[in-house]
């Protein structure tokens, strides 16, 4: 019997040659179609965000930043954290509008940055491979973009807002709209560290199409300026330090290796479930691509340094993954014939509602817990009276309506306590440099009414950490919720 030979994958000129353009010769009407299609499917994977209050301390850690900076508190001084500025003051301008009671507002937000994130790859595939790859493109990336567990890939978070700006640089890079590429490869950078990734692919173009260097220039100033803006907005020193310099501890793969290890490779197996209609066209491209596609495979393969940087491999992590996994599955498909496609996209669309199933079903013990003990400190304490919680779920300031008694949200800042690890740096000789000095400052100067030990047996405990059992030597125990202990100050 005669079978076909495989075909190998054309390169994007012969494809451009082959397929409508994106420009005045494309079909009419194409977007107002595909808009509403993807708008409706970026409701749909996100709704699960909107079945609990929260889904992760990351949202809380920003909702409580935002309080903080609402009520006079400055970013890298009095409200500090190891991420860069442009989430919190979103939430920040996000609740001036709507109030700070519900993150209801800030998850619409990330709906519009999962949609704003599918167009950019729908029409940068569109201009690649034609009209079918558009759609195919954009709604890939919706179906994939929940394949991780719900708190992860459900949470308003860093990664979800850093997706549309890492799009954005891509497809200006295909238009050679250099200023514009570098302006978003800063948006993303300022959202979170790891989104500067995207500038080796934008890197790669630049030299691949032989840019002249006013192009080169114009990409640089583009990159550069609104990172310098945002350092001179907020306090210079403090940017740098706590955005690059100062987390060396934390970036590091020692305590807890098994832990680590072990969760990298489950969340990168969750996500191999929810890529599963798409992987194995992309081994395909793999196999066969010889052009065109070299931009693609480095956002890729960055992306995954991406995800690797910190040695953590938490799971939202690996959402930087979805958006070139997206169009390398569509580029696969553009070879395959019409029915395999088909089969991609309803295995895809299985796996996604799947995931979708979970995010709506998924018990959260963690809030339950953090609802607890927040009903516990509201009851004792007066709206104004600062707490302090010596644990890692900072939302429970949030949920208890408390100002904290210090900057430093989590124990993990004092103590580089993080994900699961509890080897030999964890302590306070591992905190962020400075910040024990700055703590009991604040401690002595405002002196909680009410202290809850949540650390609940773990390697950042009370009995571990010498310098918060002294300071708890003018308290006493008033009850216990949940695991945590409540201290009220004599007197």
């Amino acid at each position: 019997m005669l079978t076909q030979a495989p075909q190998p994958l054309p390169s994007v000129s012969d494809v451009r040659r082959a397929a409508p353009h994106s420009g005045p010769t494309g079909r009419p009407g194409y977007w107002r179609r595909l808009l509403p299609l993807l708008a409706l499917l970026a409701c749909a994977t996100r709704l699960p965000s909107f079945a609990r209050p929260l889904w992760n301390p990351d949202e809380g850690y920003l909702a409580v930043q935002a309080r903080m900076l609402a009520h006079g508190g400055a970013l890298y001084e009095s409200v500090v954290d190891r991420k860069p500025p442009f989430l919190p003051w979103l939430y920040e301008a996000v609740f001036a509008l709507f109030g700070s009671q519900s993150l209801t507002p800030l998850k619409w937000c990330a709906v519009a940055a999962q949609l704003v994130t599918a167009v950019l790859l729908a029409s940068t595939a569109r201009r690649r491979w034609g009209d079918g790859a558009g759609r195919t493109a954009g709604v890939l990336y919706l179906l994939i973009s929940v394949g991780l567990n719900p708190e992860d890939a459900q949470a308003a978070t860093f990664e979800v807002f850093m997706l549309p700006w890492t799009a954005a640089a891509v497809w200006c890079a295909d238009r050679r709209r250099w200023g514009w590429c570098g302006a978003a490869v800063a948006g993303a950078f300022l959202t979170k560290q790891t989104g500067a990734a995207v500038l080796i692919p934008v890197a790669w173009t630049l030299w691949r199409c032989g840019a002249p260097r006013a192009a080169v220039v114009r990409c640089a100033v583009g990159v550069t300026a609104p990172v310098l803006a945002a350092a001179c907005a907020t306090d210079p020193a403090g940017f740098l330090f706590w955005t690059v310099t100062g987390s060396g501890a934390y970036a590091s793969f020692t305590g807890s290796e098994l832990h680590v290890l072990v969760r990298g490779l489950v969340n990168a197996a969750i996500l191999g479930v929810a890529c599963a209609g798409i992987l194995p066209p992309i081994v395909r491209v793999l196999r066969l691509a010889r052009t065109g596609h070299g931009d693609l495979w480095l956002w890729l393969g960055s992306s995954g340094v991406a995800v690797l940087a910190g040695f953590h491999f938490f799971g939202h992590y690996y959402l930087q993954l979805t958006p070139p996994l997206a169009l390398l599955g569509t580029a696969a498909l553009q070879i395959l014939p019409r029915e395999r496609a088909v089969d991609a996209l309803l295995v895809s669309a299985c796996c996604c509602a799947l995931f979708i199933g979970w995010g709506l079903l998924a018990p959260r013990p963690d809030l339950a817990h953090a609802q607890r003990v927040a009903d516990a400190v509201r009851a004792r304490t007066l709206p104004s009276e600062p707490v302090l919680i010596w644990g890692m779920h900072p939302e429970t300031y949030w949920l208890a309506d408390r100002p904290p008694a210090t900057r430093f949200l989590t124990a993990g800042l004092l103590t580089n306590y993080s994900g699961g690890r509890d080897g030999p740096r964890v302590g306070e000789r591992w905190a962020v440099p400075g910040t024990w000095h700055t703590f009991r400052t604040e401690f002595a100067a405002r002196p909680p009414g009410l202290v809850v030990d949540d650390s609940r047996g773990g390697p950042y405990g009370v009995g571990r950490v010498g310098a918060v059992r002294r300071m708890l030597g003018s308290y006493e125990e008033v009850a216990r919720v949940d695991g945590a202990v409540v201290y009220r100050r004599r007197g």
